[in-house]
């Protein structure tokens, strides 16, 4: 029987440079899962949420994927959308994770989950890791995004812990001012993880 991962749940707020830890990771040798690449893949053409979502909000799905943009317009503009939407999504998103992780050959599996605290799943992670940069940087990285304003910026942030409680309920905070710096940290975190597991 081969040994379960250590699983480590990867979570951030907007614009503080989660998807480059998310990499770090993998070049340590980690097994990584984004949850964003999951919902894309659930989108796209073919998708398991296609049917679905053309049956909830039939303007939503355009030449046999879900348009993203026609979905956000709608749940800014009915109450009750985005709750409807996620009871189709997020089971589907939760299979594609339990996938991954039955399928992980390596000793450290990352799941890349933007809402990991808001949504729970912090409480079936072996550990929890915060990414985050001052605010400065943050905003500065988020309003370079192509179609970002500081409304939507603001509207993002109001939607998501914030950073300091996130960092006050990590196992551990990966500070990503610089590259080499994360890279770093990343790097200490792995060699700590694996030591930690071949002392056990």
């Amino acid at each position: 029987m081969t040994r379960r991962p250590f699983v480590i749940g990867l979570t951030g707020s907007i614009g503080m440079g989660k998807t480059t830890t998310a990499r770090l990771f993998a070049e340590e040798g980690a097994a990584v899962w984004d949850a964003d690449a999951a919902v894309a893949r659930l989108y796209a053409p073919g998708g398991r949420a296609v049917p679905a979502i053309a049956r909830l909000h039939p303007p939503a799905v355009h030449d046999g994927a879900v348009d993203r943009e026609a979905l956000r317009k709608w749940i800014a503009r009915d109450d009750s959308a985005l709750e409807r939407l996620e009871k189709i999504v997020h089971p589907l998103v939760a299979e594609d994770r339990a996938r991954f992780l039955e399928s992980a050959d390596r000793d450290i599996a990352v799941l890349d989950i933007p809402l990991l605290f808001e949504t729970g799943g912090d409480a079936a992670m072996d550990m929890v890791v915060v990414v985050s940069a001052p605010p400065e940087v943050q905003r500065e990285r988020v309003l370079a995004r192509p179609g970002m304003t500081p409304e939507r910026f603001e509207l993002i942030l109001s939607r998501q812990m914030p950073d300091r409680e996130k960092r006050a309920r990590a196992d551990a905070v990966i500070v990503t001012d610089s590259l080499e710096n994360a890279r770093r940290q990343v790097h200490d975190l792995v060699q700590r993880i694996r030591r930690e597991a071949k002392d056990a």
